[in-house]
């Protein structure tokens, strides 16, 4: 990809007038004021409106005759749906759109038909935007018929004579759409832009798309349609290369928001908005000689917020490690503090702030600080009464040195301005003590916090020990209660025990003792028995009558008997 030669004040052929009205306004092509499309959010059965999506949210910008403004931002900030809006695709919401002296915001089709012959739109995708249905020839002579335009020599050689223009074959006059590559169908797209000889093109990111070599061409390819044309370019797109290779001034957009608008060298050079800085620390250098060093990138945290309810003040603070409390309520002002660069910012990179009465960060804004390096930040803070001073110096190096009156407040006016820069520096000193002061004081909070949350879990730890101990003791004692309880039970058991052991001797002994007494009373009755039949025997044996002892035995017994 060649860089571009563009130039200042160079002649741009085939430009309509602009009507006479002074001083830059000859010059601008298109303004837009306070642009606003909103688009509704309604449910229900009834279909009532509940909210809305606040795609383009109050911008404002200008484009000149003759010059290239690139419009970059993330994806979803509202630049395809501003495109669409300025060229009438949509209508606005709000605000004002002047081309070329003309108010078109509330022009209807019948009206705003003769206009689409000076503005053009080039559409992101370049297989959805053709018809598979048409050929090329069809494709690319169809604003002729609908403008009711006879080009000379006739419309077949005007879209041949196109076709070549754009890089193709005139042969291709009768292929389809789906015969070609992407590089190929963009071609086509832009050889229909170009067909009624437009003022304005409006290029929707025209080499998203492709691929990086089909990039460089078609970029190149509307860089020299431009200078032998004299068109003028409003190019959208997310690649930053691009856009530094072929815009003249670039607009920074975010969640519907213009953030700075400034020309190409000073913007990628010195950016001004931190969303900018950002986004051009992102930016690839292609220098084999930087290999392996390390670039200054900042990451933002988070995501682009929704654009149904945006923040309040400025939409960036949410994610800036510059934003303070006037960033949350206050919306800043897009303000030109440099010549020809505008940003909407309360704490501008490189330049003095336009809030400097507020000085304590937010906490997102301390949570972003930390991915940011300190390095970028002290950078910042130094350049920014520097760059206060080289503006003065060059406002006052611009008067004529004959006036020597004019040169006195000059200098009066540098030497206030490094006046203000000292100031300007103590209060920057001021403002890192302050922060420092408060971060010590948060640290200094935090250890007591720590300290007595020390203490309070130790005093619960006791607590909890004292419990622990109290329902140990308690537990001991019932098992000892259990114990003794037990104790007692195998006493008494025993007791109880020894009792019947004892009746049970006492009955063994009674029963014993009747046993022996019946034994002798046996014993004493077995001797009276042997002592009377031995006494028997004596007599018998002495009297020598058995027969009458027996009869008297016997009668004894009978008396027994009785």
């Amino acid at each position: 990809m060649t860089e571009t030669n563009k130039t200042d004040g160079a002649a741009i052929p085939q430009q309509a007038p602009a009507p006479e009205t002074g001083g830059e306004d000859r010059d601008v092509l298109l303004r837009v004021e306070g642009l606003t499309k909103h688009f509704p959010i309604k449910k229900g059965i009834l279909q009532r409106q509940v909210g809305a999506v606040k795609a383009v949210d109050g911008i404002d910008f200008e484009v000149r005759k003759g010059e290239t403004l690139g419009v970059v931002g993330e994806s979803g900030c509202g630049k395809s749906t501003m495109g669409r809006v300025i060229t009438r695709l949509q209508d606005p919401t709000g605000g004002r759109i002047t081309f070329d002296g003309q108010d078109i915001t509330r022009l209807g089709t019948g009206r705003m038909r003769p206009l689409r012959r000076d503005i053009q739109m080039i559409f992101q995708d370049p297989y959805g935007s053709l018809n598979p249905r048409h050929t090329i020839g069809s494709i690319v002579s169809a604003p002729f018929r609908l403008q009711g335009v006879e080009p000379e020599g006739g419309v077949k050689k005007e879209v041949q004579r196109l076709l070549e223009l754009v890089g193709l074959s005139p042969e291709h006059y009768n292929r389809y759409p789906h015969e070609f590559s992407g590089g190929q169908r963009q071609r086509i797209g832009i050889a229909r832009a170009l067909a009624l000889k437009p003022k304005l093109v409006v290029a929707d990111e025209p080499v998203s798309a492709l691929d990086v070599s089909i990039q460089a061409q078609v970029v190149n390819l509307m860089d020299d349609l431009q200078k032998e044309l004299g068109l003028t370019y409003v190019i959208i797109a997310h690649d930053l290369s691009v856009v530094r290779h072929v815009s003249d001034r670039i607009a920074v957009m975010y969640l519907g928001k213009m953030v700075e608008i400034a020309d190409r060298t000073s913007l990628y050079e010195a950016p001004m908005h931190p969303y900018t800085k950002a986004l051009m620390s992102a930016v690839p250098v292609p220098d084999p000689k930087r290999r392996g060093a390390k670039s200054e990138r900042i990451l933002l945290r988070g995501d682009v917020p929704s654009p149904i309810s945006p923040p309040s003040g400025c939409r960036f603070h949410t994610r800036c490690w510059k934003a303070t409390e006037i960033c949350k309520t206050t919306e800043p002002q897009l303000l030109e503090l440099r010549p020809g660069q505008r940003v909407a910012c309360h704490h501008p990179e490189n330049f003095a702030d336009q809030a400097p009465q507020d000085t304590v960060l937010l906490t997102a804004a301390k949570e972003a600080s930390e991915l940011v390096p300190d390095a970028v930040l002290e950078e910042s803070a130094e350049t920014s009464a520097a760059v206060a001073a080289e503006v003065a110096e060059t406002v006052a190096a611009k008067e004529p040195e004959a006036e020597a009156e004019a040169e006195k407040p000059s200098v009066t006016k540098v030497e206030k301005t490094d006046e203000a820069a000292k100031v300007e520096k103590t209060d920057e000193a001021a403002k890192v003590e302050k922060v420092e002061k408060t971060d010590e004081a948060a640290k200094t909070d935090k250890a007591e916090k720590t300290g007595e949350a020390a203490k309070t879990d130790k005093v619960e730890k006791a607590a909890k020990t004292d419990e622990a101990a109290k329902v140990e003791k308690a537990g001991e004692a019932a098992k000892t209660d259990k114990v003794e309880k037990a104790a007692k039970t195998d006493e008494a058991a025993k007791v109880e025990k020894a009792g019947e052991a004892a009746k049970t001797d006492k009955v063994d002994e009674a029963a014993k003792t009747d046993k022996v007494e019946k034994a002798a009373k046996t014993d004493e009755a077995a001797k009276v028995e042997k002592a009377d039949k031995a006494d028997k025997a004596d007599k018998v044996e002495k009297t020598g009558e058995p027969a009458k002892t027996d009869k008297v035995d016997t009668e004894n017994a009978a008396d027994d008997e009785k």
